[in-house]
């Protein structure tokens, strides 16, 4: 059996999907989180400098995204034909491209260039949540329809989206200081089904323990 090691900081953000990913797909991994002081003696021995890392038998595979569809693809979670994984690269890069708005205005600290990122992250905000409640609602509670997976005694349309949304909602929520799903009821609702899966569950109540 392949010896799994995913290697990100102790926050979520981009390595969080991979996370989630892995542990709904019941593949045992090794889960290293490294803190701000511990992270520069580590830098130069990274791919391109930066994180998350996998390591599956001792060789090392970088880039979120691509680490995250690469476990996907494992799962069944990419999509029935090339049209439907299009659909979730499609979805996944939307998701992307909010998340780092909100990273930039989070991170700067410069505080003039603070105040105009948030000015400029909270303005855009709104209009990604509304598109990704219509797409969930358009596609009965899901981002899209996928392949039918089983968990325990119920079944879920389930892909790489849905998983995707969960953990960077958590991310962008800290960020904010409130629930970023509590005026999109859709989003919510799909959110909740996530991490109330049995195998999210139980990964999320052993991260509360090592966090």
């Amino acid at each position: 059996m392949s010896m799994y090691k995913l290697t990100y900081f102790k926050d979520g953000a981009v390595g969080e999907p991979s996370r989630y990913l892995l542990s709904y797909c019941g593949i045992k991994f090794e889960d290293v989180r490294l803190t701000m002081e511990e992270w520069p003696k580590h830098k130069s021995n990274m791919p391109m400098g930066q994180l998350p890392i996998l390591e599956i038998d001792n060789k090392t595979y970088h880039q979120s995204r691509a680490i995250a569809r690469f476990i996907a693809k494992k799962g069944n979670l990419y999509g029935s034909d090339e049209f439907e994984a299009m659909e979730i690269d499609a979805t996944v890069d939307s998701m992307e491209d909010i998340r780092r708005v909100m990273g930039e205005y989070y991170w700067e600290q410069n505080p003039v260039f603070k105040a105009k990122l948030k000015e400029t992250a909270l303005q855009k905000l709104p209009f990604y949540l509304d598109k990704f409640e219509a797409q969930v609602k358009n596609n009965d509670g899901y981002f899209i329809n996928g392949k039918v997976m089983i968990d325990y005694m119920s079944n879920y349309r389930l892909s790489w989206p849905d998983f995707m949304w969960a953990a960077y909602s958590e991310r962008i929520s800290f960020i904010l200081t409130r629930d970023v799903n509590q005026d999109h009821p859709e989003l919510k609702k799909l959110v909740e089904k996530i991490r109330a899966l049995s195998k999210i569950k139980a990964y999320i109540e052993k991260r509360s323990k090592i966090q």
